[in-house]
């Protein structure tokens, strides 16, 4: 059934989390309460959440700054790798490089990635067939948050890979009906002061 309404989907990873990833650090939970002061007045239907401590812990916060909007858990928000090339979908000069990161992936990684990928797809994305637009939020991690994004510019899915995104930054994607998505927002960081930027991106891609 083809939608009727727009969809926004607002996608933001997680604060900084600890070293052992148990939870948030100060930095990362000053991230997730500066991003839900962002969002307030937004008409949020959901706030949607992997069940990590760190991508609970920012849902929550976040939600703190909001008024009343149900907080939902689930795997399809969580931490996993979304797709796996063959080395021919890659480019020749960085295949090598990208299989050697993807070789780190556990096998029930392996074996469920795709599949929560694809339900993501169908879970958050597209118009809605309701009368009014619908505002999603999902609080999620670097490689969902890029998976989303190479689909809504069309790219191939293997692009998903080299796409970073900063702790606690907003993007933002639009789905009109009978039009492309559009990528509204990206990476944007705009409401963390400048000690609280860039947290999760490689060092050398700090500006």
């Amino acid at each position: 059934m083809t939608g009727t309404a727009t969809r926004y989907l607002y996608l933001v990873r997680h604060g900084e989390a600890l070293p052992d990833e148990s939870g948030l650090t100060e930095a990362g939970r000053r991230q997730a309460a500066r991003l839900g002061r962002r969002l307030r007045g937004i008409p949020f239907t959901a706030v949607h959440h992997g069940p990590l401590p760190r991508a609970e812990q920012t849902a929550r916060l976040i939600a703190d700054q909001l008024q009343s909007v149900p907080l939902h858990a689930s795997e399809v928000a969580g931490d996993y790798v979304p797709y796996l090339p063959e080395k021919e979908e890659l480019p020749p000069e960085s295949a090598d490089f990208y299989l050697r990161f993807l070789a780190g992936a556990g096998e029930e990684e392996r074996a469920h990635g795709p599949a929560l990928a694809r339900q993501a797809l169908d879970l958050f994305t597209g118009a809605v067939s309701t009368e009014e637009d619908r505002h999603d939020l999902v609080v999620t991690h670097n490689f969902l948050v890029a998976w989303l994004v190479r689909d809504a510019l069309h790219a191939p899915k293997w692009r998903w890979l080299g796409l970073n995104h900063a702790n606690a930054a907003l993007t933002v994607i639009r789905y009109a009906p009978g039009r492309p998505a559009t990528l509204l927002v990206s990476n944007d960081m705009r409401h963390l002061p400048s000690e609280l930027r860039w947290t999760g991106f490689p060092a050398e891609q700090h500006v």
